[in-house]
């Protein structure tokens, strides 16, 4: 077994129930009954599975549906984006680059103003990182995001 998949099985064992059918199983968890649509704690969401930066607090909006809403991933690539046609309509799905997470979705309504999108992700795939601690958690090279925002630590 490769290194890679050694640290992914590792990695997958340590989840809930509820972040692995969220990840793994492309669920969808229940609006307002979840840690994050409503945080506003400066700071930084990585992937529950793999810990790998998606997106920040300082591009999170209160969309009103009751999930996390950012404007845009923290990097281009740390997010990829899928035709998704499951339910009965089309969406575009929302997955993590790295470890392949099952995030939420995408939807071209979001703050005109910041570009339209809005990222609609489950609080279970995420990991918040409060802007305090980053550079303790091994994340330091984004405290200045939010030191340029205002919102540091």
């Amino acid at each position: 077994m490769s290194d890679s998949r050694k640290k992914l099985d590792e990695a997958l064992s340590r989840l809930t129930p509820e972040q692995y059918r969220i990840t793994q199983q492309n669920g969808t968890e229940r609006p307002f009954a979840n840690p994050y649509w409503d945080l506003k704690e400066p700071g930084l969401y990585v992937d529950v599975v793999s810990g790998e930066p998606l997106f920040a607090s300082i591009d999170k909006f209160d969309s009103g549906t009751g999930w996390p809403s950012f404007t845009r991933p923290v990097f281009g690539d740390a997010v990829t984006e899928h035709r998704d046609a499951t339910h009965g309509m089309v969406r575009v799905e929302a997955r993590s680059a790295g470890a392949d997470s099952h995030l939420g979705h995408v939807f071209p309504d979001g703050p005109q103003e910041a570009g339209g999108m809005r990222y609609c992700i489950n609080s279970a795939a995420l990991r918040f990182v409060p802007a305090s601690a980053l550079e303790e958690e091994g994340y330091g090279a984004f405290t200045g995001l939010f030191e340029e925002a205002g919102t540091g630590s």
